[in-house]
């Protein structure tokens, strides 16, 4: 089965697609959207461990050369 932008299964064929589209609409099957929250709040969190692990030092670094990367593309 191909997949949708967000990895979600999808039927091959026009007539499958139609039916699984009428499905969503009248309610007998569920859109799953829950994972996508999921995903968020753990990028939220995981960012905020990494930012207190990284030192000063460090997170200086990483700032410059994100700026250097910056003012290179516009140059």
């Amino acid at each position: 089965m191909p997949k949708g932008p967000q990895g979600q299964r999808r039927p091959a064929d026009v007539i499958g697609a139609a039916i699984k589209v009428a499905k969503i609409a009248t309610g007998e099957i569920d859109e799953d959207v829950a994972g996508k929250e999921y995903t968020r709040r753990g990028g939220l969190i995981g960012g905020k461990a990494r930012a207190s692990k990284l030192s000063a030092n460090r997170r200086k670094e990483i700032a410059k050369k994100a700026a250097e990367v910056r003012w290179k593309q516009h140059n």
